[in-house]
């Protein structure tokens, strides 16, 4: 459904870069305050490419009380840092290529494990909920859990 919406705008000659295309999706406003917080902006912004497991803002809005307040103050930089970079995957990894691996390292260093079930892909806990939404730097896949490192 909305990947229709996020592709409609994207058939003139400057696609937008992974920021500027989650932003644009409105779903995802929890992820861009942790990426700003964060200092993420200008990588995401990058060259790439890049893959990114990107939760929604109801992912976000199920983790315990309090733990997105708590991963946006300073003193908490690197774990919000670790936790985002986590949800990160050098190169572009479509939805059929990611189908055909059971784990990926992610730009944080640890990998994520990649599983299909009944036409699903699921990222550790996460369900792919929409693929293939391709930026400028990479691919978005929007996922309905967050992804915690070890």
């Amino acid at each position: 459904m909305l990947a229709g919406a996020v592709q409609a705008g994207s058939h003139d000659q400057t696609q937008d870069d992974i920021v500027d295309t989650a932003i644009a999706a409105g779903q995802f406003e929890t992820l861009v305050a942790a990426v700003q917080a964060a200092g993420l902006v200008e990588t995401l912004k990058g060259e790439g490419p890049f893959t990114v497991f990107a939760p929604t803002d109801e992912a976000f809005a199920a983790l315990p009380e309090g733990t997105v307040e708590q991963l946006l103050m300073p003193e908490n930089l690197e774990q919000l840092q670790s936790i985002l970079t986590y949800h990160v995957v050098a190169g572009n990894v479509m939805a059929e290529d990611a189908m055909g691996l059971d784990s990926a390292t992610t730009v944080q260093g640890q990998d994520i494990t990649i599983t299909t079930m009944d036409g699903s892909v699921m990222i550790n806990d996460a369900t792919v909920i929409q693929a293939d939404i391709e930026t400028s730097n990479g691919v978005i896949h929007v996922i309905d859990g967050v992804l915690m490192p070890e």
